[in-house]
């Protein structure tokens, strides 16, 4: 009786997203640089890429982006060391 439930819609929302690498990408061209490190994260019920930035001046950005449309919500420079 519901073996067809998803016919209409055959990917499940969630699935809907930008991938890791188009979130580097996207990420990259705003903040030049070496990726040192990615990372998916649930913020206020809301799936972010966390991509960090090493830059040629040795500095590190983190670059915030929605994962289901790609869109850059934050750019911080980060601070600490440890």
């Amino acid at each position: 009786m519901y073996g067809n439930f998803y016919y209409g819609n055959p990917t499940p929302m969630y699935r809907q997203r930008i991938t890791m690498q188009q979130a580097q990408e996207i990420a990259l061209r705003r903040v030049p640089g070496e990726i040192l490190h990615v990372d998916m994260d649930l913020e206020n019920g809301v799936l972010v890429y966390e991509v960090f930035i090493l830059t040629s001046e040795n500095r590190i950005f983190e670059v915030e982006i929605l994962a289901k449309s790609g869109k850059i919500i934050k750019i911080d420079e980060e601070n600490d060391f440890d």
